[in-house]
């Protein structure tokens, strides 16, 4: 999704801004009046980070109706693009400072954000397997809107159990999570590649890491915990040292991993486990949006009808009540409906038609971002590494 695409909201006015800013820096004399360029730059990138979370927290506050509040696909459309947002304007820091990049502390400091990013390439693919199976749950609430399809006068004793077994069979595919997990490993194929050896893996064989689809072995929660290990706010000396830039370096690591938090919270995925360690200093601009943000998924995650969710993205809670109403409704034993009953029933249909539209245009978009993600990071990483001292 282009940052164009979001020109009617604030968050598209940040994104757009700050882009304009990145060319502008990127032709800027060494030193400006006022200060040193390395200053005004950690400035202007963490304004901008704290614009982006706070559009973000703000559309905390809209209404569930609306479809676009928290860990809905349109708040994770927009999470995603923030971060890259925030992934180019990181880089352009990166370029531009290529000579204390290449010092200690910053050559370190660097070095370890560049590890952080490989491995959230294999959340990424996670994450695109875990869509992949929202995709597959879609199939069975297919066979129900077929089943019960409103335009027809009556709902026949058959309509009712086919669609009490599609239903059935939707609430078995989301809470088998071993065969799900099978299903899922077979695949063995990440963003940039796929298997097309035609070859079966036994039930215990890895997969390639950080390269490939995850292996069976992999864990979400372990992962998250890697990225954010030892992640700490930088020290004076490192600061001084830096001329500053290791806050810029310390802000990307904080969005890094929130951002990848967010994902394994909203989508289904291997061990999801949302329990790691995340502390900001509150004097950074950023802080307490972000903060915000991650109490507000925790708090969402304790709900008594989330908490056994195989992911907290709205949709998916859509899903899961539509199909619980549904299941009630649509008990054999009860047929001939009664009027009421099945006016009831028909508004069931004609809300699961909605949260079906809903999947079906937005998990196109989310998968497309997730694969520029993947994508950017590898090229950012790249292409701060191998560009040599002017």
């Amino acid at each position: 999704m282009r940052g164009g695409d979001y020109q009617g909201s604030s968050l598209g006015r940040s994104i757009l801004s700050i882009r304009r800013e990145h060319f502008h820096s990127m032709d800027a004399p060494r030193e400006v009046a006022g200060g040193s360029r390395p200053n005004q730059e950690i400035e202007s990138f963490q304004r901008h980070v704290a614009d982006l979370f706070h559009d973000l927290a703000a559309a905390c506050s809209s209404t569930a109706e609306s479809g676009e509040g928290l860990l809905s696909l349109s708040w994770m459309r927009k999470l995603l693009e923030a971060f890259l947002v925030c992934q180019e304007a990181f880089k352009a820091i990166v370029l531009n400072n290529k000579e204390l990049v290449s010092r200690s502390p910053l050559d370190r400091l660097v070095g370890e954000f560049f590890e952080r990013s490989v491995k959230a390439l294999d959340v990424c693919n996670a994450i695109r397997d875990g869509i992949e199976q929202v995709r597959q749950w879609q199939k069975h609430l297919e066979i129900v809107l077929v089943a019960l399809n409103p335009s027809q006068r009556t709902v026949g004793e058959g309509q009712l159990r086919r669609a009490k077994k599609a239903l059935t069979d939707l609430t078995i595919a989301m809470l088998d999570e071993k065969d799900a997990g099978a299903v899922l490993s077979q695949r063995n194929r990440s963003f940039g590649r796929t298997n097309n050896s035609g070859k079966n893996h036994s039930a215990g064989s890895h997969f390639r890491s950080l390269s490939w689809s995850v292996s069976r072995s992999w864990s979400a929660a372990r992962q998250l915990q890697a990225i954010g290990n030892n992640l700490a706010p930088p020290r004076n000396n490192e600061i001084i040292a830096s001329e500053g830039l290791a806050i810029a370096v310390y802000t990307m690591n904080a969005v890094l991993l929130f951002v990848m938090w967010a994902l394994v919270a909203a989508i289904p995925c291997q061990d999801r486990g949302l329990q790691i360690h995340f502390s900001v200093p509150r004097n950074f601009p950023w802080a307490e949006p972000m903060t915000l943000l991650h109490d507000r998924i925790l708090e969402e995650s304790k709900k008594k009808d989330r908490r056994n969710s195989n992911g907290l993205l709205k949709e998916i809670h859509d899903v899961e009540r539509c199909s619980r109403h549904l299941a009630e409704l649509t008990d054999p034993n009860q047929f001939p409906l009664a009027e009421d009953r099945e006016t009831e029933l028909r508004q069931s249909v004609h809300e699961l038609y909605e949260v079906c539209n809903s999947l079906k245009d937005g998990l196109g978009q989310l998968e497309r971002q997730v694969r520029e993600v993947f994508h950017r990071i590898i090229r950012n990483r790249t292409d701060c590494q191998d560009q040599p001292l002017a």
